[in-house]
């Protein structure tokens, strides 16, 4: 099959293209590399530099494409309250355009990567996907936003289209900026270093944490799966993981005895995150399979900036 992934260079979007391509498949990727790392993609990967408006770029990718993935966001929580405009034009922006370019050259399927951002605080757990979303941030409302266009204009178009709506995904490669990294690989590079480990709030909340290799292996199914049109389905661990608990996994896995400090003046977010993912083993047939132990030992082994 022929293959456009949008934020092709960045953690997800890397991982996916590469397995993409290791099973014979024909990835096409574009990215404006303000976060991602070109360096990450496989030669036989046809990569281009470019912004997800550009509609006369993406016509030109969506030649002979069988299915678009759509992962070019800005995925910053706190960096989307300072600039909401920014995760708008980009988050929402680039999903139409993307969308009325598909509809301009005739591609017939788009799996979209959402998140689990969207939920919020909700009580009732674990989260199913037919519950009303209680977005808490300008990045969780431009990708609830993304959701309703993909749907409402692939029906309107009749482009196939399905959300995945990605809890907290964690591996090698990942994007580590200076300011609010992913909890995950944070903790395993100040452990290493012997830093402190900062948990924001009690440490008691809550996350469902999903291996990269679990995430692609269900986006991978995605773009074939039959009976899945419109739909949302949640792609987690279907395991909650407190704060307390992460650093505890990373200190026993790295060995270290580096300081661990909760600070009760910051918010930890949203109190508890399970996925339920009922609906993903039954239409995509997923099944996660890497436990946080494990999936924590992988990124370790397999990352360079751990060595």
């Amino acid at each position: 099959m022929n293959f456009l992934i949008t934020g092709a260079a960045g953690f997800l979007g890397s991982s996916l293209a590469n397995q993409l391509a290791r099973e014979g498949h024909q990835v096409r990727g574009l990215d404006d590399l303000s976060t991602g790392n070109p360096q990450a993609l496989a030669p036989d990967i046809h990569f281009t530099r470019g912004d997800v408006n550009d509609r006369p770029k993406l016509w030109t990718l969506l030649q002979d494409v069988d299915v678009v993935y759509h992962l070019a966001a800005r995925v910053s929580v706190p960096e989307s309250i300072l600039y909401p405009r920014d995760y708008n034009d980009i988050n929402v922006g680039g999903t139409v355009a993307l969308m009325e370019a598909m509809r301009d050259v005739g591609v017939k399927r788009v799996v979209l990567a959402s998140s689990g951002a969207i939920y919020g605080e909700l009580i009732e757990q674990p989260l199913k996907e037919t519950v009303i979303a209680n977005p808490r941030s300008p990045y969780a409302v431009s990708k609830l936003a993304a959701e309703y266009y993909v749907r409402t204009i692939g029906s309107l178009w009749n482009i196939e289209t399905v959300s995945l709506r990605i809890f907290n995904a964690y591996g090698p490669g990942q994007h580590l900026p200076p300011s609010n990294p992913p909890v995950a690989p944070h903790y395993l590079r100040q452990a290493l270093r012997g830093g402190t480990l900062v948990a924001h709030g009690d440490g008691l909340q809550t996350r469902d944490y999903i291996y990269v290799d679990d995430v692609v292996s269900a986006m991978v199914a995605a773009s074939t799966a039959p009976n899945i049109n419109g739909l949302v389905i949640n792609i987690g661990s279907g395991v909650e993981t407190s704060i307390k608990d992460l650093i505890r996994l990373v200190l026993d896995i790295t060995g270290s005895k580096a300081n661990v400090v909760y600070n009760s003046q910051s918010s930890g977010g949203v109190s508890r995150m399970k996925a339920d993912i009922s609906l993903a083993q039954e239409k995509l047939r997923f099944t996660p399979s890497i436990k946080l132990e494990d999936g924590l030992r992988l990124t370790l082994k397999r990352d360079a900036r751990f060595k």
